[in-house]
């Protein structure tokens, strides 16, 4: 890999604006002169007053893509460096990854070249380092189980068995399901021995079968013996989850035999606290390549989750193929300096792209339901399109005055106009595919952060509200989603989305389910007007988000600081009337990627509170214990 010839180092200071200021210095490590050029660089902390720079010229700025000029006739020497200081920011800088995420610089002919980005400093207070966030933990049954099970009645032995293999009159589908959770042990722990063998072993232990319809659904019963071992089940996700825990503490005896054990006796009698058990992954802001996605899908199922909730489109990228529409996968993926869509959030001077054909997802979705989770797919509309739109101009409104608003993250213009009859034909086709795709009975369709007075500038818009009676922003978003709503129904799908989505009047709660983001209390309000609802407040579930106050704490903290302890000690449930208790179907972790630029930030900020929230989604709140989650969760595989 090639040494970048310039380095970007900046710090922040709390002084010099309402929101404190950067500090940038440009260090010319070539052999040469650098003159007459541009920098860019790319941070979630955006620039909003373009003059209060000073020893630059602010350029311009798309939602997280900054640029400006050195002063006229400004040409820094080898081994020099220049100075610039940015204080117009719309928020103070609270953690190391606030700052630029990634730099270029463009030459006077319009080549682009490679400028590699320091972490950001503090000045002005103590600069903390990260902080231990996990316990040495303590256990009182030596049982590595992840989540922990609703009733455990075992002792554990001094040994544990080679392998488990089938007893006699096992079914043929009993030895798939075997294989099934074999193949997934393999894929997650590469040098680990196999927990089942499909012939029987004179080191082994026999496994007996029992289908039980008096076991709830999902839910299994472990019989313990010296002889063999007995798993009830009532249907196939029972079975396997019952697998995956013999799994489990077979991996556990044998990698850690001086803490874990294997039960010689007892039982262990276990059914998931609520249905939806999920996990979300933002795949627009960065691209994760297919055999990721399957990884994730393989830790989801080993930690007992069943849905995954896939991000597939936002204004930064369209991920998933669309054959009626090819633009949306070249247009609308590619960023980069000279691209259609410029650089966001770690891009620097290469361009890049990526997506998922449909054989990629036709394997990953069959991947995922071998291993019972549902794959719920999202394409965020009508908010956060901007790579749609730039993909398919023919969706805008051309009278409509460009920078006309701009969404939260600071994109112009960014949703599809419900005015336009175009948009209809678009999604119709696209959700055609779509259904063909995923087999989920869900399809999310986002809903989310559509900016207040977006398309009031449009004239087509003005004119469809006056037509319909109605008046703003929302209220046209409910007009569009409903419209949706009615597409998705008669494909046999029911709508899911953002807690937004019940805005300006919502849809018909029927068949709806809705996320709630932005705090607890909007899901007890959701519940209220009739809604399903599925709990994943950024105060607690969104793992983007910083896990300690230390400055260098990576992460996101627009929702607070979200410790390991607290996430897993929240309750979703929290206030929730009881009468309103069987509208909240479960809990969700969602994975947001505009700090997740290398898989080192990832792991570090998705584990260990993706466990975490597994074993709130399953473990009955009487039954969880922070210090026993705390000596099993470094046993979690990771991306």
């Amino acid at each position: 890999m090639d040494t970048a010839p310039y380095r970007l180092e900046s710090c922040w200071q709390p002084d010099g604006g309402p929101n404190g200021r950067f500090t940038f210095t440009l260090f010319n490590l070539s052999d040469a002169p650098l003159t007459d050029f541009k920098i860019v660089y790319t941070s979630l902390t955006r620039v909003i007053d373009k003059k209060a720079c000073e020893n630059a010229t602010f350029l311009r700025r798309n939602a997280n893509f900054h640029e400006f000029a050195p002063p006229t006739g400004l040409s820094i020497a080898p081994g020099v460096g220049w100075t610039f200081t940015v204080s117009g920011l719309h928020r103070p800088a609270k953690h190391c990854t606030d700052g630029a995420k990634s730099a270029y610089v463009t030459l006077a002919d319009g080549s682009h070249v490679a400028v590699a980005v320091s972490d950001l400093l503090l000045e002005g207070r103590v600069s903390e380092p990260p902080p231990v966030l996990l316990p040495q933990g303590k256990l009182d049954l030596p049982f590595a189980l992840q989540p922990w099970p609703a009733e455990i009645d075992a002792k554990p032995g001094d040994g544990f068995p080679v392998v488990l293999y089938p007893a006699a009159g096992a079914s043929s589908d009993d030895l798939r399901a075997m294989s099934t959770v074999t193949s997934l042990v393999r894929r997650l722990f590469e040098s680990a021995h196999a927990p089942f063998n499909l012939q029987p072993s004179p080191q082994g232990r026999a496994l007996r079968f029992a289908a039980d319809a008096a076991i709830p659904a999902e839910g299994y019963k472990l019989t313990f013996s010296a002889d063999e071992i007995t798993l009830a089940y009532a249907d196939a996700a029972g079975r396997q989850y019952g697998l995956t825990s013999l799994a489990q503490l077979l991996e556990g005896a044998r990698s850690r035999p001086g803490t874990f054990r294997f039960p010689i006796s007892g039982t262990i009698v276990d059914k998931p606290r609520y249905s939806w058990r999920g996990c979300h992954l933002d795949v627009s802001r960065q691209f994760y390549p297919a055999a990721d996605i399957k990884r994730l899908v393989d830790i989801l199922a080993w930690l007992k989750l069943n849905i995954f909730h896939w991000h597939l489109t936002d204004d930064e990228a369209w991920r998933l193929e669309i054959k009626a529409y090819p633009e949306l996968t070249t247009t609308g993926v590619l960023r980069g300096p000279d691209a259609p869509l410029l650089p966001q959030l770690g891009n620097g001077a290469e361009p890049v792209g990526g997506f998922y054909s449909q054989n990629d997802v036709r394997e990953i979705v069959a991947q995922a339901l071998a291993l019972s989770v549902e794959v719920v797919p999202e394409i965020d509309i009508p908010g956060h399109s901007t790579a749609t739109l730039v993909a398919l101009p023919e969706l805008t409104d051309g009278q409509e005055a460009p920078d006309s608003y701009h969404s939260v993250q600071g994109y112009p213009n960014n949703a599809l106009n419900p005015a336009i009859p175009l948009t209809y034909t678009f999604l119709e086709k696209v959700l055609d595919e779509m259904v063909e795709l995923f087999p989920s009975k869900y399809l999310h369709i986002g809903g989310d952060e559509v900016a207040n007075g977006s398309w009031l500038a449009s004239p087509l818009a003005k004119k469809l509200m006056e037509q319909e009676g109605i008046e703003g922003t929302f209220a046209l978003q409910s007009y569009f989603l409903k419209r949706v709503k009615e597409m998705l129904t008669a494909r046999g799908r029911k709508l899911a989305g953002w807690n937004e989505v019940a805005h300006g009047g919502g849809v018909a709660a029927k068949d709806t389910l809705l996320m709630a983001w932005e705090n607890p209390q909007v899901g007890i309000e959701l519940a209220k007007e009739g809604y399903e609802v599925v709990m994943t407040p950024g105060q607690a579930y969104y793992l983007d988000m910083v896990q300690a106050e230390a400055f260098q704490e990576p992460g996101a903290s627009w929702a607070g600081t979200v410790p390991p302890a607290h996430t897993y000690g929240y309750e979703a449930e929290g206030d929730f009337p009881e009468e309103l208790k069987d509208r909240m179907k479960g809990v969700q972790a969602c994975i947001w990627s505009e700090h997740f630029l290398s898989r080192g930030y990832f792991n570090r900020l998705v584990f260990p509170r993706l466990p975490a929230i597994a074993e709130a989604a399953w473990t009955p709140k009487a039954k969880k214990n922070w210090d026993r989650f705390s000596a099993i969760v470094p046993l979690s595989p990771k991306l």
